[in-house]
């Protein structure tokens, strides 16, 4: 049987995030329905425990196949718990954002936490330049307006730090990992520690924990939107360096409006367009450093 690691390693990075944030926005359509049977935080519980228990029994499975594995110290389970509590603030947050304000901008403001990566990780002028294309890029497409709440806005801007540390501990989990599977281990152990430390979200789900369907959906949304998005992060983590990798956070938009156009027939405007041609230049220009290009 191919493995994981070899049906992925002749995909190029951006592919890779194109996959992964289709799948994140089809969970996305998933996750809205669920907003009128629990609240957004619930919600996003719901998804962090679905994949937990997915990745938690895939790795198990995994352990079994005879490689051998590193033991887990206890400054490996720190970062991994980290990691993976990072990564549901970010959910947790940002689903709180986008109950208070239109989804464009509440990921205009929330790209600002990869701007961010990328702007420390930038070097020399065309590393710049990639940088503005990007935010520009961002901004056209996000279809930004403003309105909304201020409490709104505090969580996007939440979302942002939470982003940027999700980048900068996402990188540490898989440069320290010996393999892409053993970065997947901790990406599995740091979901299962942050579903039992917000374990109290979980009596905000009564309605779905009530129901097998919603409770299968609540299981799809893991699936969709952490399991394959954040696996193929970790692919991706460890082949580019953290400030290449934030910018190619910005084809998440771009995914979003693809899928609106293949799926839903919303033809992008044409400063929505001008802002796709923005963001695939910038992500195209940007140099990965030597450091990056040798990680593998």
């Amino acid at each position: 049987m191919v493995s994981r690691s070899s049906a992925t390693s002749g995909l190029p990075a951006p592919l890779l995030f194109v996959i992964g944030g289709a799948s994140m926005y089809v969970g996305a359509a998933l996750a809205v329905g669920l907003f009128d049977k629990a609240s957004p935080a619930g919600v996003a519980w719901l998804r962090l425990a679905g994949a937990a228990a997915v990745l938690a029994v895939w790795r198990h499975a995994a352990a079994w196949s005879g490689r051998p594995r590193r033991r887990w110290s206890g400054r490996r389970v720190a970062l991994a718990g980290a990691f993976g509590l990072v990564t549901a603030g970010m959910n947790i947050v940002f689903y709180e954002a986008i109950a208070r304000l239109p989804l464009g901008t509440a990921v205009a403001i929330e790209f600002a936490g990869p701007v961010l990566v990328a702007a420390l990780g930038s070097r020399g002028r065309r590393d710049w330049l990639a940088l503005g294309l990007v935010v520009v890029g961002v901004g056209l497409i996000a279809d930004v307006r403003l309105e909304g709440s201020p409490v709104g806005v505090a969580f996007a801007l939440a979302a942002a730090l939470a982003w940027a540390g999700y980048i900068v501990l996402g990188t540490r989990v898989a440069r320290a990992a010996g393999s892409a599977g053993e970065g997947i281990d901790g990406l599995a152990v740091g979901f299962v520690v942050a579903t039992v430390v917000l374990s109290p979200l979980a009596l905000t789900v009564g309605p779905i924990a009530a129901s097998p369907w919603l409770l299968g959906s609540a299981l799809t949304l893991g699936v969709l939107s952490s399991v394959v998005p954040y696996v193929l992060d970790q692919v991706v983590l460890r082949r580019v360096g953290r400030a290449r990798f934030a910018l190619l956070l910005a084809l998440l938009p771009l995914t979003a409006t693809l899928v609106g156009l293949v799926g839903l027939a919303q033809v992008p405007a044409p400063l929505e367009a001008v802002g796709i041609a923005a963001v695939v230049g910038g992500v195209a220009l940007r140099r990965e450093s030597p450091a990056a290009r040798g990680a593998d």
